[in-house]
C-alpha cells in the first residue's frame, strides 16, 4: 500500500512539474530563432538527411544480399520448382527496380523542393497524364505477374484424368504429423475424427473396404520421378504443410480436406551431394561445433553433427511446441520405395493386433482387451 501511495505521489509531482514548465514557456518571450517554426537551415539539414537515408537504404540492401544471400534455398527438388523459382525471381527483380526508382525520387524531391523563406509551392489540382502513367503501368505489370502466377499454379495443381499418381494423406495435429499411404488399391479409405480410438489415431473408417490396406507411418518415403498427390487434414487447429525444398505448401484446415501435388526430382542422396547443400551443412556444423564447446564446458552433452534431410514442417504458429512439428522425408528410387512400403503394416493389421487378447505367459491365461467382450473374442 505504501509503495502505491509513493508511486501516485511521484506521478502527480511529475504532472505538476510538466504543467509548471508549460506555464513558464508561455510567459517567457522567445526570439524568432528559438521558435518551433523551421527555418532555411532546418530545411537544408532535413533535405540532406533525406539523401543520407536513401543512401543507407541502398547500402543496407546490397549488404543484406551479400551477407544473408546464402540462406536462400538452392536447387529445387520438384518438377514445378523451377517455375516457382522463376516467378519468385521475376517478382523480386521488378520489386527491386521499382523500389530503387521510387525511393530515389521520393528522397530527391524532398531535397529539391525543401522549404525556403518566401517560396510558395505550386499546387496542381490534378494531372490526368501523370495519373494515367502511374495507373496503367502497375496494372500491366501486375496483370502479367498474376497471369503467369495462375498459369504456374494450374500447371502445379493439375492432375490429368487417368494420370498415374501416388495418393498420400498428411494428417496434422498438435504437435506432430502422420502420413497415410493408400495401399495396393491406390485409394485412401474414408476417415473422420469421430473414429479416432487407440491405435487408429487418424480416425480411419475401418468399415470402408478401401481403408483395409491403408498404411499409417511417421516418416515419409517418396519415389523419385513419380507424381505424389497429397490430401491434407487437421485434427485441431490450422496447420500448414510446408516442404521448402519441394517448393510446396498448403494449409491443413480442420473440418475440410486440402490437396497438393508434385513430382520429386532429386533423391535425398543426390541432394546431400549438391554443392550448395554441402556448403550450408558445413556452416551449420560450424555453428553446432561452437555451441558444443559451450555445452561441454557446462557439463552437458555435445551436439551431434547435422546431416541434411528433406523435412515436412508446419508453417503456421499452431501452439507452444510448433517448432517441433516436423517429420523426415526420404526421396529414393522406386525400387527402394516399394520395398519400404511393403514392410509397413496396414492400419487394419495394427487395429487387429491392438484389439487381440493378450496371453499372460506366467499364468498361461488370456487377458482380454478392455474394448472386447468374451463373445467377440470367442467369435
Amino acid at each position: 500500500m505504501n509503495s502505491l501511495l509513493v508511486l501516485i505521489i511521484v506521478v502527480l509531482l511529475g504532472v505538476a512539474i510538466w504543467q509548471l514548465s508549460k506555464i513558464f514557456n508561455l510567459t517567457t518571450e522567445k526570439s524568432i530563432d528559438n521558435s518551433e517554426i523551421a527555418n532555411d537551415k532546418d530545411n537544408n539539414v532535413n533535405g540532406y538527411l533525406m539523401f543520407a537515408f536513401v543512401g543507407f537504404i541502398y547500402i543496407f540492401t546490397i549488404y543484406s544480399l551479400v551477407k544473408w544471400g546464402h540462406f536462400v534455398l538452392g536447387t529445387p527438388a520438384s518438377e514445378h520448382g523451377k517455375d516457382y523459382d522463376n516467378l519468385m525471381y521475376i517478382s523480386m527483380v521488378i520489386i527491386f527496380i521499382v523500389q530503387t526508382i521510387t525511393q530515389f525520387l521520393l528522397h530527391y524531391f524532398a531535397f529539391k523542393y525543401r522549404g525556403k523563406d518566401g517560396q510558395k509551392a505550386l499546387y496542381f489540382a490534378d494531372n490526368n497524364k501523370l495519373e494515367m502513367i502511374w495507373t496503367v503501368i502497375p496494372v500491366i505489370v501486375l496483370a502479367g505477374l498474376i497471369l503467369y502466377g495462375l498459369y504456374t499454379w494450374n500447371s502445379i495443381m493439375n492432375v490429368e484424368k487417368g494420370e498415374e499418381v501416388i495418393n498420400i494423406e498428411l494428417y496434422a495435429k498438435q504437435f506432430g504429423w502422420e502420413a497415410r499411404y493408400s495401399g495396393d488399391d491406390n485409394t485412401l479409405g474414408k476417415a473422420n475424427v469421430r473414429y479416432i480410438k487407440d491405435v487408429n489415431t487418424l480416425g480411419v473408417d475401418m468399415s470402408d473396404p478401401a481403408a483395409q490396406d491403408d498404411k499409417v507411418v511417421t516418416e515419409l518415403h517418396l519415389p523419385v520421378g513419380k507424381k505424389i498427390h497429397f490430401r491434407m487434414r487437421s485434427q485441431d487447429v490450422l496447420h500448414s504443410a510446408y516442404m521448402p525444398h519441394f517448393r510446396a505448401q498448403m494449409n491443413c484446415v480442420p473440418g475440410m480436406v486440402t490437396e497438393f501435388s508434385f513430382t520429386p526430382t532429386v533423391t535425398t542422396a543426390e541432394m546431400r551431394n549438391d554443392p550448395k547443400i554441402i556448403e550450408k551443412v558445413a556452416n551449420i556444423n560450424k555453428i553446432r561445433a561452437k555451441k558444443s564447446v559451450e555445452l561441454v564446458a557446462k557439463g552437458q552433452t555435445a551436439l551431434e553433427p547435422y546431416t541434411f534431410d528433406y523435412l515436412l514442417l508446419c508453417n503456421k504458429i499452431c501452439g507452444a511446441s510448433h517448432y517441433n512439428m516436423q517429420i523426415k522425408i526420404i526421396v529414393e528410387s522406386e525400387a527402394d520405395y516399394k520395398k519400404w512400403v511393403k514392410e509397413q503394416k496396414t492400419i487394419a493389421a495394427q487395429v487387429k493386433e491392438a484389439s487381440a487378447p493378450k496371453a499372460d505367459p506366467a499364468s498361461n491365461t488370456v487377458v482380454l482387451d478392455s474394448t472386447k467382450t468374451m463373445a467377440q473374442v470367442i467369435k
